[in-house]
């Protein structure tokens, strides 16, 4: 900051002024003077506060050392009560205290009007570095905004995009449900005509297996009937007669061979018949 040392030279011939307040307030004065010199700004400041005096050259001093300290904001409220002193020096804090706090606009207004009272090249200097700062700030904040411009358009985009990949993907769940369902359907429609067509070919199989039956049935039946004009077989009971009756016939042949050599009379009955003679009336028996 410009001329710091001068403004406490100020004070203290300001404080001659009025030596006859006490001794206590010029000790003060000295410690201020020698912490602030000492780079114990707040230390300096806080010696300043406690000073029961009032007067501009106080509050300007007083400005400073909060300035120092980096308290920019009661270092405005110190150099605005100031007014009394160094008008262009008080302007030129003011300016310097807007300028640490990026108020720049307010910082050159303070310049300019500190110029306005005396030209100075630290002034000038500092109104210059306060508009290529601010200018820097502008176009910073325009590229800031352009930059906020393209996001907040690369957003929307995505989030169109995100729209319409969401719709699509939508459009694509609807059709694969639908595409399923057909399927199931088509599925289920083949599975209905196989099982007619199994069913159909199961009843063709019976039916062709009733026909053949039936085919089979007739053909016997017409070879039984072609079968009908010969002579039935004998049964077991017709086989075991006729066995008896040829053993008669042999018993038979066997006796009237027997007679024959004997000369007995050929006439008898035949074996094996149960006939019994007639009884006559006239006849006697033996």
């Amino acid at each position: 900051m410009k001329h710091i040392m001068m403004a406490f030279l100020i004070s203290h011939f300001s404080f001659l002024t009025f030596v006859s307040a006490g001794i206590t307030d010029f000790k003060t004065i000295d410690k201020a003077t020698k912490a602030y010199e000492e780079k114990a700004y707040t230390k300096s400041a806080s010696l300043l506060k406690s000073l029961e005096t009032k007067s501009p050259q106080k509050e300007y001093d007083l400005g400073n050392a909060l300035y120092k300290s980096k308290n920019y904001d009661e270092a405005l409220e110190a150099y605005k009560k100031a007014e009394g002193v160094d008008e262009a020096q008080r302007l030129h804090n003011i300016g310097n205290s807007y300028f640490q706090k990026q108020e720049l606009d307010k910082a050159i207004e303070a310049y300019e009007k500190a110029l306005k009272v005396k030209e100075d090249d630290d002034t000038k200097f500092n109104l210059e570095l306060a508009k290529k700062m601010k200018k820097k700030k502008e176009e910073e904040k325009k590229k800031q905004e352009q930059k906020d411009k393209e996001k907040k358009k690369d957003q929307k985009k995505k989030d169109e995009q995100k729209k319409k990949d969401d719709k699509k993907k939508d459009q694509d769940k609807k059709e694969n449900k639908e595409n399923k369902k057909d399927q199931d359907k088509k599925k289920k429609d083949e599975k209905k005509k196989d099982k007619d067509k199994k069913s159909k070919e199961d009843k063709e199989k019976k039916k062709k297996e009733s026909e053949k039956k039936k085919s089979e049935s007739e053909k016997k039946k017409k070879t039984q009937d072609k079968k009908g004009d010969k002579k039935p077989e004998p049964s077991q009971a017709q086989k075991k007669k006729s066995k008896e009756e040829k053993l008669k016939e042999q018993e038979l042949k066997r006796l009237m061979k027997k007679m024959q050599k004997g000369k007995t009379p050929t006439m008898m009955y035949q074996m094996g018949e149960n006939k019994q003679p007639r009884k006559d009336d006239d006849v006697k028996p033996w």
